[in-house]
């Protein structure tokens, strides 16, 4: 028996000042003074973890006249662990529990006893070892059919356990019988059903349904004794700790004539943590027929720590023919596995995964605040397939970020690629990340991305370096707002080293450049800068972001000397592409910056120039290159001019597939949204505009098509007015930075309907000062086009602003810009964009001249051979394809 006993006691006795000790008043007489049974960890600790007290020997009842109990309880604190009451017959069952803590609050409680031979009543308290709480019960009354028998009986003693506590419940049978696992609330075992402990405290409980006949079991909602209107909750004993792959899967309905039968939900409570945040919900209504179940595999994942899961639910109304239901509760892969198992699993699965049949090698974390979920009808790889999404448009959506994790990884002989498909979509959708996680849990950013991508499909190249050590690999969603949609598709995870990316924003990684010359470039953010250096990042605009810089005052980089950052080998191509970046240059006398194609085998080519004082912007530039098939690099010059505390960086490299757009020419936003970026600037805004098309639309119902094509697949850039987002938040849209001008004509088109009350706003932008162009405030009707004249002693950007309103859109296509040229076509400034032609022009006509001298060179070996092998002589190397020959006879001769 245990050393733990009930004490009848008052508060007065426990204790009149400390509120942690005691229930504060009894039931009865709800005063300090009167009395009640406690039970608590005594002052010498704690040796026996349950007490019990019993009722003298009751007669048999049957089911007309059965024995009713009702009594009042009071769990309040951590070391509250749960209420049971049992009957001791022939044998010893339980007929009533009530689990954990639940307040400091008396709670009713009702328990009907149906027996055929003479019994007992034991109540039974668990109590934990924590620093306060306790369990109470008073105002014990028992029906008139339950009187005193007149002979005692002793029930047998139940089985003693077979295996220590921390083992029962753990997923794994450890009993020659699987007797630890059989009630843990899995219904794959006989009496796992009998599991769930009503915990509920309100005017709704839940009870178990089991129908021997039928075979048919299932938890439901009913009337409960309490007088709350809380949500009837039903808990597990405590489980685990689990594995990564763990699921609890269930089937559940709520049914009946109503539109809206009520609520359901499963949550996570911790041993150590506490309740944690709802893991799954659902509201509303199933069907309409009582068998209109619904099927879900809902991820716990690995929880280190014992816990329970409850189900909590609230039905509108209840009655015969509105229910809330569940069944088929399993624990699906729960067992926490040894470290030889999860490295077996990291070797037998892979990480590349299209999602069409489930999540591969990848699970949900369960440390952070959502889950990412799998969505039919938008994926890469077969349009209608599946891919796995976060939608921030979800109501349900709770906290800041939500973690999908790879199983853990053995280590390979080299490095590794990562390779997806990403949309990042919506005015305020936030950063979606890649991370490495060492065997120590330390995180380790590999790539990042920010705002609106547009509604489309990107692919993403992720290097992953070489480890020594177990590690795994985390796609990491972190929210900005509530209107949005993260999605990644088609992952691959390969063992070689990535290509060279198309992007590089220098987040987490250096993408393969690498630095050579006098001077090393450094990898580096604002938040490391100490005297020299941009004070933001082009990509983020913020300290933490990071870019590539080199320090070019004289002290460091002397006059004359030169350092080098050389991308990473691209392969060649007939198209002509575009390579677009950003770059600063900072102080008086900074250096020049000169950007270089080198082929792989040739001299390499200048394509763009600049050597000015900059100040503390960074600033656009671009040009088309075209490689003709010929394996070439980036190269970005740096010369030394003598300055003082000066340097030039470089951030956010893109080569994209198609040529640069021409100084003057419109930006359709067919291939882009050319030169014009979203701020990340949260001083600035709080929204992106969206690039997106009618027909690729899902979410949104922005308009029915778009300027350039004038129909549903043409792409337009627009501002939505959700209920996801507050009226007056702002989004702004920038131009390059462009130079003083006396006149330079801004075209573009804007479409507003008459319901919309979202406000656009045109600004030019110097010296971080706002100087108003235009205001759109009422337009309706189709597509309208718009001409502004800027002038501008200073350097300055156009801003695009869109002011969400409460309903309809605001939308933007075909922007045009004429630097000195005015809306009349007249030339205002003088032209000094000769050096970007004249570099496209040397390119072009080196690349034909290389061409020509391969096709006359291969003319005058054809004719040397027939003249060699006579006309009727075949050639057996006629076929298709490249021989070294023309390559080796223009090198030098050494």
């Amino acid at each position: 028996l245990s050393k733990l006993k009930w004490v009848r006691t008052s508060q007065q006795n426990i204790s009149i000042t400390d509120p942690l000790k005691g229930p504060g008043r009894d039931h009865s007489t709800n005063s300090a003074s009167g009395g009640f049974l406690y039970v608590t960890v005594p002052d010498g600790g704690l040796s026996n973890d349950w007490a019990a007290f019993q009722s003298p020997l009751l007669e048999p009842t049957n089911s007309s006249h059965p024995c009713k109990m009702v009594m009042y309880t009071h769990q309040f604190g951590p070391r509250s662990g749960g209420l049971t009451v049992l009957v001791a017959s022939r044998k010893i069952y339980p007929v009533w529990k009530r689990g954990g803590a639940l307040g400091d609050v008396w709670v009713k409680a009702e328990v009907e006893i149906v027996t055929d031979f003479p019994f007992h009543i034991l109540i039974m308290a668990a109590i934990r070892d924590f620093n306060y709480g306790g369990i109470a019960v008073d105002s014990i009354m028992l029906s008139p059919e339950c009187p005193n028998a007149s002979r005692p009986e002793f029930p047998k003693p139940p089985k003693h356990p077979c295996t220590e506590p921390e083992k029962m419940c753990d997923f794994h049978p450890d009993c020659a019988e699987a007797e630890d696992e059989a009630t843990c609330g899995d219904f794959s075992y006989p009496e796992g059903s009998s599991g769930w402990t009503d915990s509920s405290i309100g005017s709704q409980g839940w009870l178990l349904h089991n129908n021997s006949t039928s075979k048919e079991e299932y938890l439901y909602v009913a009337v409960a004794p309490g007088q709350q209107l809380t949500e009837a909750q039903t808990r597990t004993p405590l489980l685990g700790p689990s594995g990564p792959a763990c699921t609890l899967s269930f089937d559940f309905a709520l049914t009946g004539n109503s539109d809206h039968i009520g609520e359901l939900s499963v949550r996570v409570v911790d041993s150590f943590l506490g309740m944690g945040p709802k893991l799954w919900e659902f509201s509303g209504k199933t069907g309409t027929e009582e068998e209109a179940w619904q099927h879900v595999e809902l991820p716990v994942g690995v929880r280190k720590h014992r816990f329970q899961l409850a189900l909590e639910a609230r039905a509108v109304k209840l009655s015969p023919f509105a229910k809330v239901k569940v069944k088929s509760i399993r624990f699906v892969g729960c067992h926490c596995l040894s470290v030889v198992m999860v490295l077996f699993i990291s070797l037998r699965t892979a990480l590349s995964c299209n999602f069409e049949d489930g999540l591969c090698g990848w699970y949900q974390d369960n440390s952070d605040n959502f889950d990412w979920t799998l969505l039919n009808g938008m994926d890469h790889t077969i349009e209608i397939g599946k891919s796995l999404v976060v939608n921030l448009w979800s109501p349900s959506l709770r906290g800041l970020f939500g973690r999908f994790v790879s199983y853990p990884q053995v280590p390979g002989p080299t490095d590794y690629c990562l390779t997806f498909f990403y949309k990042l979509y919506g005015p305020n959708t936030g950063t979606l990340n890649v991370k490495l996680l060492g065997s120590n849990r330390f995180e380790t950013l590999l790539w990042t991305r920010s705002g609106d991508h547009g509604n489309m499909w990107h692919e993403a190249q992720c290097p992953v370096p070489h480890q020594l050590t177990k590690y795994q690999l985390m796609f990491e969603a972190i929210r900005s707002g509530f209107d949005g949609r993260m999605a990644i598709d088609d992952v691959a995870f390969v063992a070689r080293p990535c290509n060279a990316p198309r992007k590089c924003s220098f987040e987490g990684q250096r993408c393969g450049y690498n630095s050579s010359g006098n001077v090393r470039w450094l990898h580096r953010s604002g938040h490391t800068v100490t005297t020299t250096g941009p004070k933001t990042d082009h990509t983020l605009e913020t300290e933490l972001g990071f870019y590539m810089m080199v320090n070019t005052g004289s002290n460091i980089l002397p006059s004359g000397g030169t350092t080098v950052l050389t991308s990473p080998l691209h392969h060649g191509t007939t198209k002509t592409e575009c390579v677009s970046f950003w770059y600063h240059m900072g102080g008086v006398k900074p250096g020049s910056l000169t950007v270089y194609l080198k082929p792989l085998k040739g001299e390499r080519v200048k394509i763009f120039s600049d050597d000015l004082n900059q100040g503390d912007v960074w600033r656009h530039g671009n040009r088309n290159i075209s490689s003709a098939l010929v394996d070439w690099q980036l190269e970005f010059e740096v010369v030394g001019a003598g300055g003082k505390d000066t340097h030039i960086a470089v951030d956010d490299i893109f080569l994209s597939a198609h040529p640069c757009e021409a100084q003057g020419s419109t930006c359709s936003l067919e291939k882009g949204m050319c030169s014009w970026s979203n701020t990340q600037n949260i001083q600035a805004d709080k929204l992106d505009w969206v690039l997106t098309s009618q027909e690729a639309e899902e979410h949104y119902s922005p308009l029915p098509e778009d300027h350039t094509l004038g129909t549903e697949k043409g792409h337009f850039l627009f501002l939505p007015s959700s209920n996801r987002t507050a009226a007056n938040q702002n989004a702004q849209l920038l131009s390059p930075h462009l130079p003083p001008t006396k006149g330079t004509c801004l075209q573009f088109w804007a479409y507003k309907p008459f319901s919309s009350n979202t406000l656009l706003r045109v600004w030019r932008l110097s010296e971080g000062r706002l100087t108003e162009l235009l205001v759109v405030s009422e337009l309706g009707g189709p597509w309208r086009r718009f001409d502004i004249n800027i002038t501008s002693t200073e350097e300055y950007q156009i801003v695009f602003e869109g002011i969400k309103g409460t309903s309809g859109v605001v939308a933007l296509d075909d922007i045009k810009y004429t630097v000195g040229v005015n809306c009349a076509k007249k030339f205002t400034d003088s032209r000094d964009d000769a050096g970007g032609i004249a570099a496209s022009v040397i390119v072009v006509l080196l690349l034909i001249g290389t061409l020509i001298a391969l096709l006359i060179y291969y003319l005058r070996r054809q004719q040397r051979a027939q003249a060699m092998t006579g006309p009727s002589s075949s050639s057996s190397s006629s076929g298709g394809g490249f021989i070294n020959e023309a390559y080796e006879a223009g090198r030098p001769v050494s």
